[in-house]
């Protein structure tokens, strides 16, 4: 809950820093009905302050649009339009789930590993490959080892594309049986699939 309420805060900093460009808050590209505002603000304990946000239904990472991840929120939601690939305006040549990456977020990433421009998808628990394949990085741990944590994420690998990886902490995973064909689950309950 702490964990949340600082989160929280740090949105609100954040927007509050930043001017509103918008008279309402806009996900991409779709304004978010008053009823799912007023479930989100409950839930998160915040008020979402009218802006245009872009959201990473994989990942659950999301941003002021035209710049970088500004935090993590749970994957999956049914949140605004499909993710745009400007939705951060980067031009690094790199894509997650479709998104390319500010330099910002590049930067940050080069901080834990060599990044290479490419086409990747990163689960919530930092699970990560070429899009299409099966995990080949997982971000919790190179991030985790380069400041000095750790992640509890495990993967079992069957072979085939399929494998199965799990974060016990967060209860955030995913599954995938091969062919791009998987799902990713919180807690237990599947709640998306990746492609």
């Amino acid at each position: 809950m702490n964990a949340i309420r600082r989160f929280a805060r740090y949105v609100l900093l954040s927007v509050a820093a930043t001017p509103a460009v918008a008279q309402y808050v806009i996900i991409n590209g779709v304004t978010l009905d008053d009823q799912t505002k007023g479930v989100l603000e409950r839930s998160y304990g915040v008020r979402i302050p009218p802006a245009r946000y872009w959201y990473d239904r994989v990942s659950g990472v999301w941003g002021l649009e035209g710049g970088p991840a500004q935090g993590q929120i749970l994957p999956g939601l049914r949140l605004g339009g499909q993710l745009q690939s400007s939705a951060s305006r980067g031009n690094t040549g790199v894509f997650v789930n479709g998104r390319q990456l500010h330099k910002l977020d590049v930067a940050a990433l080069r901080r834990c590993t060599q990044v290479v421009p490419g086409r990747y998808w990163v689960a919530a628990n930092g699970l990560g490959g070429y899009e299409g394949g099966p995990p080949t990085f997982n971000l919790a741990v190179l991030c985790g080892n380069a400041s000095g944590g750790g992640s509890s994420t495990r993967c079992d690998n069957y072979g085939g594309g399929q494998f199965n990886c799990s974060n016990q902490r967060t209860g955030i995973g995913m599954i995938s049986e091969g062919g791009g064909r998987g799902a990713v689950f919180v807690g237990g309950k599947v709640i998306m699939t990746p492609n």
